[in-house]
């Protein structure tokens, strides 16, 4: 496992992997990795000859009063999580290897981005979508690896890619949980003791909508109104959104007659986390 700083050294190396007819996985991640970053690295190992993991804290889509400077990070925690799990490479370039001097275009999305995280945090989905499709020009992977508990982000970088016609195939992974359901997060280290136990109303109300799903509801108000009330009793918890999309368009929907996401943001004390559960999952 190789740890590598620029890119042009990546594309070195990919370029020989190709020459010698492999195919290549890439997972973008902003490290700190965790069992859910293990199990997307896993996924690609199997299903690709290499595995290329990029290990980069986006400042791009960072809002100004948000964690960018405390984002946790850990170099060498990651380079054992990715060699444990069957990456080839890690990519971890600075700041200014990636947005030279001047830099100034973008990829942008309407529609998809306007509901959920990107109603309070209206810059992120216009940083995500700018350095996925430089990660995706830079390695130029066969598949590439996200996980499911960031269900917009993956609705957006699918929809990216189809529209940009990249030839890329792009994999959700399911979400992974601690022993208690709380969903891994890199942020989960901002949690006290009292709030880590505090958080866990947010799997808890992931597991009553699904719940109500699997015994026949379909009204999505109900099945809002049941988790927000749940959500509402722990006083450490203020929410950001609970809402039942559109899983393409991301868009609000009164009833579970297509496939749906319920996705919600919550503030445990200072700490923004996220959950969510796909109804055709249920």
């Amino acid at each position: 496992m190789k740890i590598v700083k620029t890119i042009d050294e990546v594309r070195k190396i990919v370029r020989e992997w190709r020459k010698q007819g492999l195919s290549v996985g890439l997972v973008p991640t902003m490290g700190y990795l965790h069992e859910g970053h293990a199990s997307l690295i896993e996924a690609s190992a199997r299903n690709n000859d290499r595995t290329v993991v990029s290990d980069f804290v986006n400042p791009m889509q960072f809002g100004p009063a948000e964690d960018l400077e405390s984002y946790p990070r850990d170099l060498d925690l990651d380079a054992a999580v990715v060699s444990a799990h069957g990456g080839d490479i890690i990519f971890n370039p600075e700041p200014s290897e990636m947005y030279h001097e001047g830099f100034s275009s973008f990829v942008d999305m309407t529609v998809l981005t306007e509901e959920l995280c990107g109603l309070s945090r209206p810059v992120h989905f216009r940083g995500v979508c700018t350095v996925v499709s430089k990660l995706f020009n830079i390695v130029k992977p066969d598949r590439a690896y996200f996980g499911k508990k960031d269900a917009q982000q993956l609705a957006v970088i699918r929809h990216m890619a189809d529209d940009l016609n990249m030839d890329i195939e792009i994999i959700g992974c399911p979400i992974i949980r601690e022993k208690d359901g709380l969903a891994k997060s890199s942020r989960n280290t901002y949690l006290s003791d009292t709030e880590r136990k505090a958080a866990l109303v947010l799997s808890e109300s992931v597991f009553l909508g699904m719940d109500m799903v699997r015994k026949g509801e379909k009204d999505s108000s109900v099945i809002i109104s049941a988790m927000t009330a749940h959500i509402q009793a722990e006083p450490l918890a203020k929410i950001d959104y609970v809402k039942i999309v559109d899983c393409k368009s991301m868009q609000q929907i009164t009833r579970l007659d297509r496939p749906a996401l319920c996705a919600m943001a919550v503030y445990i004390g200072k700490t923004r986390l996220i959950d969510n559960f796909f109804t055709e999952d249920v």
